[in-house]
């Protein structure tokens, strides 16, 4: 029973660090690119509303 339960833990961890090592690096870059804009417009679509409320 300890054997099988040392196996099962050892296999668990395995996986963890497999995961980790790969999804990892990748989640932080995905972080990364998001940057922090915050709410509101930028750029292209802040003159694009800004035309918008002009013509009214």
């Amino acid at each position: 029973m300890r054997i099988r339960t040392h196996r099962t833990l050892s296999t668990l961890l395995r996986i963890v660090a497999f995961t980790a090592f790969f999804a990892g690096p990748v989640g932080a870059f995905a972080y990364a690119q998001t940057g922090d804009k915050g709410p509101g417009l930028s750029g292209a679509g802040f003159v694009l509303y800004m035309s918008i409320q002009r013509g009214r």
